[in-house]
């Protein structure tokens, strides 16, 4: 069970890849959303929020079963930024420039941790690590659709 937990938590072993481990599982997010797109057909959200939900509870089990091994919030950990990065995606139409903004907001909420975000990223519990990135999602989500609808 470990190596599956450590396979799909670390979004396909992208977390292992130094430098900037987050931002591959925020790309790799992103790869998925234009797959989806050109391979899974509209809408997207059927594939996208079943997605979202089996993978943050298994995020959140996984995590559970690999913090002995690899402490809280490792950076290993990648599957909360792939989950993050489909919550911007949410009922978004697909474009090359909405991937691309999508994935710069999700990243500055991320990084930047605001509005409550940084609480929730404080608590000691494997649900911690993967809602702090619901939350940045869905801060992401909130000013991509406010970017579409004044465009």
């Amino acid at each position: 069970m470990k190596g599956i937990a450590k396979l799909l938590s670390s979004s396909l072993g992208l977390g292992y890849i130094p430098g900037a481990p987050g931002t591959y599982g925020a790309i790799f997010g992103s790869c998925v959303y234009a797959l989806l797109h050109y391979y899974g057909g509209n809408p997207m959200e059927y594939y996208l929020i079943p997605g979202i939900i089996i993978f943050t509870l298994l995020g959140i089990y996984f995590c559970g079963i690999l913090e002995e091994e690899w402490g809280h919030d490792p950076s290993k950990v990648v599957l909360d930024e792939t989950i993050g990065q489909w919550i911007v995606y949410l009922f978004v139409p697909f474009s090359w420039l909405n991937l691309v903004l999508g994935l710069i907001l999700f990243r500055i909420f991320d990084i930047w941790k605001p509005l409550g975000i940084r609480k929730i990223d404080n608590l000691d519990h494997p649900a911690s690590v993967m809602l702090d990135d619901v939350l940045a999602g869905v801060y992401g989500w909130i000013v991509l659709q406010a970017i579409i609808y004044f465009t």
